[in-house]
């Protein structure tokens, strides 16, 4: 593990997200969606990593939190549908709830000090 909480963890979430993806059978285009959209918040927080100014960080911060919430819909959207189990749900839906509240409490942050 890093320093860095937020990149273990939506690295985490990331992994959790391909391995679910690979035991689904069928559902190709909704499977590619939570595929895309829950690996990407990773994606956008190890490239936020590397911004060139606050403003680009707080920027892929806020990338990262919009797929986030996309990647809640389409989880919730698969425990209605009985896609997956409210087990696995449950499981997803807590990291990326952490996720989530993260990312907004460093956007608040950044945003804050930039004004200051």
């Amino acid at each position: 593990m890093s320093d860095n909480i937020l990149l273990d963890l939506s690295m985490e979430f990331s992994v959790e997200i391909v391995k679910l993806c690979e035991s689904l059978k069928g559902k190709f285009v909704l499977k590619n969606q939570l595929l895309r959209n829950g690996t990407s918040i990773g994606a956008n927080v190890h490239e936020a990593n590397y911004a060139q100014s606050k403003a680009d960080f707080a920027a892929k911060l806020q990338i990262a939190l919009k797929e986030c919430h996309e990647t809640e819909y389409w989880l919730n959207l698969f425990v209605k549908t009985d896609i997956i189990s409210e087990a696995t749900f449950s499981k997803l839906a807590n990291i990326a709830g952490r996720i989530r509240r993260i990312l907004i409490s460093s956007i608040t942050t950044v945003k804050g000090n930039a004004e200051n």
